[in-house]
């Protein structure tokens, strides 16, 4: 098959600049080419040839035909082939700290290349572990992340602060101190006269009451010492790459199931394995940050506000949104990053509180328990308050499946995009896709999640 090229490579033998080149496709002036299994606009010659002859009758007609604005109602969403399967997904720093139910990076890069243009600002309300900011920085978008989860808002940081190279050498540092004491426990030998002291550690640890029933004695001192080490990093953006390194290894150390599986279970880890993976963890994030800190320039930031978005958190105007917004009743974020946030100091209970959609908050007995009602309530409220910084003509995306709450099946696109009529946006276009088994997950005793709405709004000002 013949070589294919990319847009910045049509751009370039054009003669014009890649974000006109992506104002022709989106007008439908010059043919959508077809798309790599990971998203990417792929041309071949005969594609390359229709943008030249094109830009060949605008400038023999004095250039006047290209307009600088678009409609960005005018768009074909549905020719990408949204369920992305075998694509690459763990690429950049979007691997960094596991994450439960997070939506893979081609959904908000595809939206963000179609529905918004260099320069403009892209914000996720419900970032998580900030993959729409990392795609929209990569796209050369300013960004702004929120979310109530204080976890979410350290690895979101983390996977989208740029770092100096002598921030880098900070992360090399702490990796070969790490190194050092994982190698000191597998020097260990049966043929030592004497048996090694176990480790002790001076650093601080948490007052958990519950700290013994989760984690071995061992565990403890190691993981005692290695947040004493972070902590010590005087960079901002290197202490929150090392704490992130850390946090992502606490579940794995522990003896929580697994990220996605609350229950206690022995894994015999010997001593010096947490050293190990703390070693290994962050080498992974720093190898991660430095690609991305190549990748963006310094004129793009994300901003980043840890908020209830039902306090109406002030953020800047905005041009798209992107997000995948809790499902009601499938999940509880504060329940499966419990351990990790006890062992950063991060006010559990209080998330806890403020957790929207929260799977403790819908299954509680009685009439104490949330309903579909509420998860209406609350969304309304936001809707209504993204509008007041979403651009008039700016779009507001929702990924989004469906929940099952006492029984009935809750439709949470039509949910809100019944709402979104409400505050003052119309529905432009809607792609059901099929979730691939293996990048979601969510509460086993409501049932795997297997298709899910992508839902574009457009905001057209005004409540009705």
């Amino acid at each position: 098959m013949a070589d294919q090229l990319s847009t910045s490579e049509v751009a370039e033998r054009v003669g014009i600049h890649r974000d006109t080149l992506l104002r022709w496709l989106r007008q439908g002036i010059v043919p959508e080419p077809s798309r790599d299994r990971n998203g990417w606009r792929s041309f071949s010659e005969s594609d390359a040839n229709a943008v030249i002859a094109y830009a060949t009758q605008i400038q023999s007609s004095g250039g006047a035909a290209v307009p600088e604005e678009f409609s960005k109602a005018d768009f074909t969403l549905d020719q990408l082939d949204w369920d992305f399967a075998g694509a690459k997904t763990n690429y950049l720093t979007h691997s960094i700290h596991p994450y439960p139910a997070k939506f893979i990076p081609q959904i908000p890069n595809a939206l963000i290349q179609e529905l918004s243009k260099v320069g403009d600002t892209v914000a996720d309300i419900f970032c998580g572990s900030g993959t729409t900011p990392v795609e929209a920085l990569t796209l050369k978008r300013h960004a702004v992340s929120l979310d109530a989860n204080p976890l979410a808002c350290l690895i979101t940081n983390a996977k989208t602060t740029v770092l100096t190279d002598a921030e880098l050498d900070l992360l090399s540092e702490l990796i070969d101190r790490a190194q050092i004491m994982s190698d000191t426990f597998s020097t260990t030998t049966e043929e030592e006269l004497f048996p090694r002291e176990p480790f002790r550690s001076k650093a601080w640890r948490p007052s958990f009451n519950k700290l013994t029933f989760w984690f071995a004695e061992h565990v403890i001192e190691e993981l005692a010492e290695i947040l004493s080490w972070c902590r010590e990093i005087q960079s901002n953006g290197a202490r929150n790459a090392a704490l992130t390194a850390f946090s992502a290894i606490v579940v794995a150390v522990s003896w929580q199931d697994s990220d996605t599986r609350y229950v206690r279970r022995d894994k015999k880890l010997p001593p010096g394995e947490t050293f190990r993976k703390f070693t290994k963890s962050l080498s992974q994030v720093r190898r991660a940050v430095a690609e991305l800190s190549d990748l963006v320039e310094p004129r793009f930031n994300n901003i980043i506000r840890q908020a209830n978005l039902l306090d109406r958190p002030e953020i800047p105007a905005l041009d798209l949104m992107v997000c995948s917004p809790p499902y009601p009743n499938a999940f509880s974020y504060h329940l499966y990053h419990m351990t990790r946030m006890i062992w950063l100091s991060m006010d559990q209970p209080t998330f806890k509180q403020n957790e929207i959609g929260s799977h403790r908050k819908y299954s509680l007995p009685g009439k104490n328990a949330a309903t579909a009602d509420t998860f209406r309530a609350e969304f309304a409220q936001i809707l209504q308050w993204l509008a007041s910084s979403l651009k008039p003509g700016g779009h507001a995306c929702f990924v989004v499946g469906d929940s099952t709450l006492k029984g009935e099946v809750i439709k949470n696109a039509d949910l809100i995009s019944e709402l979104g009529a409400a505050a003052g946006y119309r529905e432009v276009g809607r792609i059901v896709r099929t979730i691939q088994s293996t990048k979601k997950s969510f509460n086993p005793a409501i049932g795997k999640i297997k298709k899910e709405d992508i839902l574009v709004l457009e905001h057209i000002g005004g409540a009705r």
